[in-house]
């Protein structure tokens, strides 16, 4: 990456001390006025969201002030960002506290996620988990890494891909289209198990670590899906949306499929979703 960037251990480190200093002192001492509604009582945002925001926003903005930076929060405020990943230089999409419906319930299951993205193409990541201390991170053409609290790194790897009736599968249906979303309720049967964290970055973990074998999204914003669906790749899984065109952080709409093989892909895309012609 060039001088106009951020690489990933810097990256990575920046997602680590916002854990350690603005999200986990907050983790189960939040009061009533430390949370508020967005769109629903399930859209919630905190002021451990805002204050990671912010944390992250200013490191990021020490390596380039001309960084495109995209957070929900953000553009909650100019929609106009979203249309600027495609053509922006260097772009750096952040969710400062993916699970924030977890995080103000008190249950540990919430991410800090971060992808740099050139002229729209995602070209690292990281996904950090500030209650365990781990880490899984990506850079593009290089494999993905789990970095553990210990010290320890392995390398990330998606599970062999299973007949799908032996899959485990993690859904996330309720952007649907009411129709759709029954009728894909309706097949679930052709899977063995279907879960849901309410947290993408640590469905997309598990996916790239083994411990599924494919996500299914129907809301696509960057700051969900940039940072995973690059580390699903770069450990070896395959990642579209149902027509079969590839991920890219500018889109915003379609189901997005992540899975551990293309052919999983392709199971779950004709048997769950009924999208038979899927471009090879």
């Amino acid at each position: 990456m060039g001088d106009n960037t951020i690489d990933l251990d810097s990256l990575t480190d920046i997602l680590k001390r916002a854990g350690t200093e603005k999200v986990m002192p907050s983790f189960r001492n939040l009061g009533d006025d430390n949370i508020r509604e967005k769109t629903s009582a399930i859209d919630l945002v905190t002021d451990a969201d805002e204050a990671a925001k912010d944390f992250i926003r200013k490191e990021i903005e020490a390596f380039s002030s001309s960084a495109l930076f995209v957070g929900e929060e953000s553009v909650a405020k100019d929609k106009s960002v979203l249309d600027k990943i495609g053509d922006a230089e260097f772009a750096v999409i952040v969710d400062p506290i993916d699970g924030t419906a977890n995080f103000a319930a008190g249950l540990p299951l919430f991410s800090i996620m971060a992808a740099v993205s050139v002229k729209g193409e995602v070209v690292c990541s990281a996904i950090h988990n500030p209650v365990s201390g781990d880490t899984i991170r990506a850079e593009k053409g290089a494999g993905a890494s789990w970095l553990l609290a210990s010290g320890e790194v392995r390398r990330a790897k998606v599970a062999w891909p299973v007949a799908l009736e032996e899959t485990i599968g993690i859904i996330s249906a309720t952007y649907f289209e009411p129709k759709a979303r029954t009728r894909l309720y309706n097949r679930l049967n052709e899977v063995k198990v279907v879960t849901n964290f309410r947290n993408a970055g640590h469905e997309y973990q598990m996916l790239a670590t083994g411990g599924c074998h494919f996500n299914l999204y129907s809301k696509i914003m960057p700051w969900d899906h940039a940072p995973g669906t690059l580390i699903v790749t770069e450990a070896g899984g395959h990642v579209a949306f149902s027509d079969g065109e590839p991920y890219n952080p500018a889109r915003r709409d379609g189901i997005l499929v992540s899975a551990c093989s293309e052919q999983t892909f392709r199971s779950v895309n004709s048997k769950l979703l009924g999208a038979e012609r899927v471009p090879a």
